[in-house]
């Protein structure tokens, strides 16, 4: 009984925090907005690469979730990657990798 207890609480918190990560639309236009400009500024329009790696689903493959989010959030010391912490919240760089990983549209 406690058992099933337990995991229920901690699935309700899993998906609590899930639901509550999702930034609004607003926000979603934002970023995405940033993602096609700002990272497409070095990572080619198209994302395709440039003067960092390309962005697209088949290259970030190898890498997971948390990698990326620390790479957006901190930067690459020693690399023109700037840490983009400041202005994006854990859960923003979140679903900018997931994003990512489902490819982004260039159209707009």
């Amino acid at each position: 009984m406690l058992r099933a207890l337990l995991s229920s609480v901690f699935l309700i918190s899993i998906v609590g925090t899930a639901l509550a990560a999702e930034p609004n639309a607003d926000r979603k236009s934002e970023l995405l907005y940033r993602l096609k400009h700002d990272c497409g500024s070095c990572h080619g329009m198209t994302l395709k690469g440039g003067l960092g790696p390309a962005l697209l689903p088949a290259s970030i493959k190898e890498h997971s979730n948390e990698f990326l989010i620390d790479v957006i959030r901190d930067g690459v010391a020693g690399t023109p990657m700037p840490p983009w912490g400041v202005e994006l919240s854990q859960d923003e760089a979140a679903w900018l990798v997931k994003k990512l990983r489902a490819g982004v549209s260039h159209e707009n």
